[in-house]
């Protein structure tokens, strides 16, 4: 089975720390939790703590609560939803994660429901899937099948795509958001 703490410290290397950009639709983050998106996230009463401090931000890298408090609401709220523990190929789970992370849990899960659909062999392997972004026995069930089949990196190449795809029709609508294309398609890869 997969791995959340392998998958998590692989994702924090793309989260960062500390920003307060703007231009950016999520606002204030931390670890790339967003206050606009999570605003009752216990978190943020850390940091607003923190604040008067000196050494504001570089102070809540040390703080081991805070840090807690990140790790435990993306086990919770993008790990476990997606039920990734029941994946049992930690390159699809860290995919899943990663861009559930970015893009949110709905689209990660959709987007494996997409590239599943793909791979039936036109409905031969198992019924079709609904794509309806919620990771269930029968999406697991799917999964499992094509990755007996040896296709992982088929799988991968597939979700790659489809976020790839995302991020350019997202910055064709909001060409503000060009500026984190770099950063976005460095998550596009395995």
């Amino acid at each position: 089975m997969a791995d959340f703490s392998v998958a998590y410290n692989k994702t924090m290397r793309h989260e960062g720390g500390y920003a307060n950009d703007s231009q950016d639709a999520g606002g204030e983050t931390y670890k790339g939790v967003s206050r606009v998106y999570n605003p009752s996230w216990y978190g943020w009463t850390l940091i607003d703590q923190e604040k008067d401090e000196m050494d504001f931000p570089q102070c809540l890298y040390d703080d081991e609560d805070l840090n807690d408090a990140v790790e435990d609401f993306y086990k919770d709220k993008y790990w476990d939803v997606n039920r990734l523990d029941d994946i049992k190929s930690q390159k699809v789970a860290e995919e899943m994660f990663d861009t559930g992370v970015n893009m949110g849990i709905g689209r990660a899960a959709r987007f494996l429901q997409t590239a599943l659909n793909y791979l039936n062999r036109n409905g031969s392997l198992y019924s079709e899937l609904v794509v309806d972004g919620a990771i269930g026995p029968a999406s697991l069930s799917a999964l499992q099948r094509v990755l007996n089949d040896g296709d992982e990196i088929v799988v991968l190449a597939m979700l790659n795509t489809l976020q790839g795809n995302h991020y350019m029709n997202y910055m064709d609508k909001s060409p503000s958001q060009k500026k984190y294309a770099r950063g976005w398609f460095k998550r596009v890869k395995y």
